[in-house]
């Protein structure tokens, strides 16, 4: 490479608070416009913030798992500036004096360990949204999101890969998940990212001029976005031009790279504290009550799946992909089922039903205890397999339990080996010719005698007992 990138991230984490930061107003996404609003979110005169203690405890979670170094002492700012989803004409942040200072991750790359640096993260309050129709002259405000409690974690330009972005980018989501600080859900705006990046000469250690690409929604996006960048700025310095320091959107439909305002026009602040709102004081007992409360961790949760419960490393991974995962396998389990084939199914049918149908674990109308239930039932020979299969789909979506439906249907598994050997002896009689090529070599058309027993019984005979009394009769 004749250029070596240099990049910056600012991620703005949604946090997992039921209520805004600074009022009771609900943050619960998709309500429906302008129903979670109060005079505090829309700053009206004469109004007071007071700030979500739980919305601090999950900013300090934070710190804890990045080696952050949690301020004795932080205070709220007013950043004032001026833009339609911003009813206060200003935003409640942390400027001097954040919550949370240093901090880092460590990557593994596939060219050995690479730290990332953290400068701060610090709390603050989300903006509004503006809601453009296309073809219509206005736009349209939602005060929903006004108020919602955010972190934001700002590392030092430490990148020079995109996969150490992607890397990085992935690791803080899973903080942020399994510790249970944010939902991490991308689509509804949980997490946000801005890009700083500039280039500059092999062999040259100062940075140069940077650009920032802001409000990135999905982590696809971020690094298409640093990558166009990072060509778009190599481009200019190859024509002898100049990077000017600039403000970018990044449009993924057409994956361009368009500016919304110049170093010129760039906004100055005057950012001054909050007047309204006390210093936040931590001392070392919460500080070690949060730490003490810290929930299990995705690693922790990998490892401990296989020496419990006696997992393969792929299902742990799996299995751990999500809390919510891995909560649902481990109460299946603590129903009676058998680890592994509870493994089997959550990783095939759970999460197949899931995706097809674009729904959350919560959503599920196969509770824990319905699964395992299946599950045993499969043990006791009450049903097949294949027979589980067509329940469980019944289950999922109608959500009754598996043997009211099995019962309903008459899909009792037949296992009595004086009723099996009744039709085993029929079938042997009615295939006279299929008998005599069997004992003289053709073992494999057991599996013929099999599919006629299992057609007259209409798939409901236990195959391992079929195939037991079969190889006996039939010897």
């Amino acid at each position: 490479m004749k250029y070596i990138p240099t990049v910056g991230l600012e991620i703005h984490s949604q946090l997992a608070t039921k209520t805004k930061i600074f009022c009771g107003c609900p943050t619960a996404f998709g309500g429906e416009s302008n129903t979670h609003g109060c005079p505090v979110c829309l700053g009206m005169p004469g109004v007071l913030p007071v700030l979500n203690k739980h919305a601090v405890e999950l900013a300090m979670r934070m710190a804890l798992l990045t080696n952050g170094e949690i301020q004795k002492r932080s205070y709220f700012a007013r950043k004032n500036y001026f833009y339609p989803d911003l009813p206060k004409g200003y935003q409640i942040s942390m400027f001097e004096f954040p919550l949370i200072k240093g901090g880092y991750i460590d990557l593994k790359t596939e060219n050995g360990p690479k730290r990332i640096r953290f400068n701060r993260i610090h709390m603050e309050e989300d903006a509004g949204k503006l809601i453009h129709v296309e073809g219509d002259i206005e736009s349209y405000f939602d005060v929903n999101r006004c108020g919602v409690p955010l972190i934001e974690t700002v590392t030092e330009p430490d990148f020079g890969t995109l996969e150490q972005v992607s890397l990085f980018l992935n690791q803080l989501k899973e903080l942020l998940i399994f510790s249970g600080a944010s939902l991490g859900n991308m689509e509804q705006g949980n997490i946000r990212v801005d890009a700083n990046i500039s280039i500059r000469p092999q062999g040259q250690k100062e940075l140069n001029t940077r650009t920032e690409i802001k409000n990135m929604n999905s982590f696809v996006n971020a690094l298409a976005a640093i990558e166009h960048e990072i060509a778009r700025q190599t481009d200019i310095v190859e024509q002898g031009k100049k990077v000017i320091q600039e403000t970018l959107l990044y449009d993924p439909v057409h994956g361009i790279i368009a500016p919304m305002r110049s170093k010129e026009e760039a906004h100055d602040y005057r950012y001054f504290p909050e007047p309204d709102l006390v210093p936040v004081f931590v001392d070392d007992e919460w500080i070690d009550r949060i730490r003490s409360e810290l929930p299990e961790m995705r690693n922790e949760k990998r490892n401990r799946f296989i020496q419990e419960h006696g997992l393969p490393e792929y299902d742990a991974e799996i299995l751990t992909t999500s809390p919510d995962i891995a909560k649902y396998y481990e109460l299946v389990i603590g129903e009676g089922a058998d680890p592994k084939k509870a493994s089997n199914w959550v990783m095939g049918e759970v999460l197949r039903i899931l995706n097809e149908t674009r729904i959350t674990i919560d959503e599920f109308k196969v509770k824990p205890s319905m699964l395992a239930e299946l599950l045993i039932m499969i043990d006791n020979g009450s049903i097949s397999g294949s027979m589980a299969k067509t329940v469980f789909d019944e289950m999922a979506s109608n959500g009754r339990h598996p043997k009211i439906i099995v019962a309903e249907k008459g899909l009792t598994q037949i296992s009595d080996k004086g009723e099996l050997k009744k039709v085993i002896r029929e079938v042997i009689e009615s295939n006279p010719n299929e008998v005599e090529k069997y004992k003289s070599g053709k073992t494999n058309l057991i599996a013929f005698f099999v599919g006629q027993v299992m057609k007259m019984t209409r798939g409901k005979a236990n195959p391992q007992e079929v195939n037991v009394i079969l190889r006996e009769m039939l010897s």
